[in-house]
């Protein structure tokens, strides 16, 4: 008997902490906290379907309940009650009202659909033959993140930058196997496959990207490989005003020159052993088969390293010498084993101090 019930109150205490847990995590990284248009039509669609849900189990287990308790057996009752055979009424009643909740959640799901399916605006263009809206590349890797802003001749890594309280149209695909662009606050998701070119936009509503800190975040949802759990990128959601000044300091950035003797030195062994992979410029005229890893163009900007460590030297260093320790199946692996802790340093203060703005 002692053991059951320490089973339970260990049972009991597991469910709890789940509970407690299922709480926590970073701000704005649920779809039950909407931060857009987009996000907020799907919600609405959630919570329709679940109150048409919740409403049926009531009414069912009310019937129920009430079956039970009225036509129970009483004790010395053995007589047999009266049998019904059919009622046209109640056919009628239970055939009726489930196509009735059919076509309450059918209705508005088949009408947001169309709606968050037409991307055709991406394409309206001003008299001056320029695109209107804003349209992201997206391509998906093991196990990082492209973005490519092709009106602006940008291309980024792990950190997508958008304007808030527009649409933002993405094109996405993947350069390996099969990834799931997501960012959970603002709607999606969507798969990105190697062979064919999914479309969709979000919109960022600037309020809530205020309260949020103007950052969101976005993972992978399809699982890819062993590190799909830490496949992450950071969404930085600015103003138009913003957005604006940081396309034309991206356009405007020219090759980074090292301010330190040291940073030098990591500059000529970046340039001899990860040139091949990487840029350093956002203006990659590379063809996209050729750009086999992140572009670091603003990399000491950022707020992680590999998408999930701390931004410092330390990390970036432990990052550099063994990245299989951090992100298993990654393709950087193997490549840079043979750095001296002096060639480290230096590669890590050039890293560092790549940044388009301050």
């Amino acid at each position: 008997m002692k053991a059951r019930l320490t089973k339970w109150r260990l049972v009991s205490l597991v469910v709890m902490m789940t509970l407690i847990l299922s709480g926590c995590g970073e701000p704005f990284l649920s779809t039950l906290q909407p931060a857009g248009e987009v996000a907020q039509t799907q919600y609405d669609l959630m919570i329709l379907s679940t109150l048409i849900m919740v409403i049926v189990i009531v009414v069912v287990s009310i019937v129920y309940a009430i079956a039970v308790i009225r036509f129970r057996r009483k004790k010395g009752d053995n007589s047999i009650p009266k049998q019904v055979e059919g009622s046209h009424t109640l056919e009628i009643v239970w055939t009726v009202i489930p196509i009735i909740l059919l076509l309450i959640l059918a209705v508005p799901t088949v009408s947001a659909t169309f709606k968050l399916a037409d991307v055709s605006d991406a394409e309206v263009k001003d008299e001056e033959g320029n695109r209107e809206a804003v349209v992201v590349n997206v391509r998906a890797n093991l196990y990082w993140w492209e973005f490519e802003y092709p009106d602006h001749g940008i291309i980024t890594s792990q950190d997508l930058v958008v304007p808030t309280d527009q649409n933002v149209y993405f094109n996405v695909t993947a350069s390996d196997v099969k990834h799931s662009f997501w960012i959970p606050a603002a709607g999606g998701k969507i798969d990105t496959n190697v062979d064919n070119v999914n479309k969709f936009y979000l919109e960022f509503d600037s309020e809530k990207a205020e309260e949020a800190g103007n950052v969101f975040y976005g993972k992978c949802a399809e699982l890819c490989g062993p590190s799909h759990a830490i496949m992450d990128f950071k969404v930085k959601a600015l103003s138009q005003d913003e957005f604006t000044a940081w396309v034309g300091d991206m356009q405007n950035a020219g090759e980074p020159q090292p301010t330190t003797d040291l940073a030098q030195q990591g500059q000529e062994i970046f340039n001899q052993q990860c040139l091949g992979c990487h840029a350093v410029t956002a203006q990659d005229a590379r063809p996209e088969t050729a750009r086999l890893a992140p572009n670091l163009a603003n990399f000491g900007e950022r707020t992680r390293i590999a998408g999930f460590l701390d931004h410092n030297e330390e990390e970036l260093k432990n990052w550099i010498e063994d990245p299989e320790k951090y992100k298993p199946g990654n393709t950087m692996t193997g490549t840079y084993d043979t750095l001296s802790d002096q060639e480290l340093d230096a590669l890590a203060e050039y890293l560092m101090g790549l940044k388009v703005q301050e």
